[in-house]
C-alpha cells in the first residue's frame, strides 16, 4: 500500500524522482518500473504502475460510455496520458503538457494513494487542502466507520 508523502524536485528535463520507499514498494508489488502517467483534470499527475492502470482500464471499460463521469475520466486520462518507465536513477518523465498544466516545476509533493501516486505542485497542494478543509459531517462519517 502506497501511503505517506515526500517532497522532491522536478529536474530541468521534467523528470520526477520516485522516492525510494515508494520505488521499493512498487517493485515488490508490481515488478517492473513501467507506469502510465496521466491526470483527470490537469491539476496533478497520477502515476499508475502499468499493472494497476490495466485494472483501471478494465473497470472503466465496463462502465456505460454515455455516463458523463466516464466520458470525462476517459477524456482527461487520454489527453494527459503517456506510458513511461523509471530510469536507472529512479526518475520518471512527466509529459510537458501535464507538467505545464499542473505547474509541476521545481518542488513537488509525491503522495501515496493506495496503489498509485499523485504528484502535486507543493504550494498548489497546500492551497487546495486549505481551500477544502475537512467538514464536521465528513469527520462524523469517518468516525462512524472507526476512522
Amino acid at each position: 500500500m502506497l501511503d505517506g508523502s515526500f517532497t522532491v524536485k522536478v529536474d530541468e528535463k521534467g523528470r520526477v524522482k520516485i522516492p525510494s520507499d515508494f520505488r521499493k514498494l512498487i517493485q515488490d508489488r508490481f515488478g517492473n518500473g513501467d507506469f502510465y502517467v496521466t491526470s483527470v483534470q490537469g491539476d496533478c499527475a497520477r502515476l499508475y504502475p502499468a499493472h494497476v492502470w490495466q485494472g483501471v482500464l478494465e473497470r472503466i471499460n465496463a462502465e456505460p460510455p454515455s455516463r458523463p463521469a466516464v466520458r470525462k475520466f476517459r477524456r482527461g486520462t487520454s489527453y494527459y496520458g503517456q506510458r513511461a518507465s523509471v530510469d536507472p536513477q529512479g526518475r520518471l518523465l512527466i509529459h510537458p503538457r501535464l507538467r505545464n498544466d499542473a505547474s509541476l516545476d521545481e518542488e513537488v509533493v509525491v503522495i501515496g494513494q493506495r496503489d498509485y501516486l499523485e504528484v502535486w505542485n507543493h504550494k498548489k497542494f497546500k492551497e487546495t487542502m486549505q481551500a477544502d478543509p475537512m467538514k464536521p459531517e465528513e469527520e462524523d462519517y469517518l468516525a462512524s466507520r472507526g476512522l
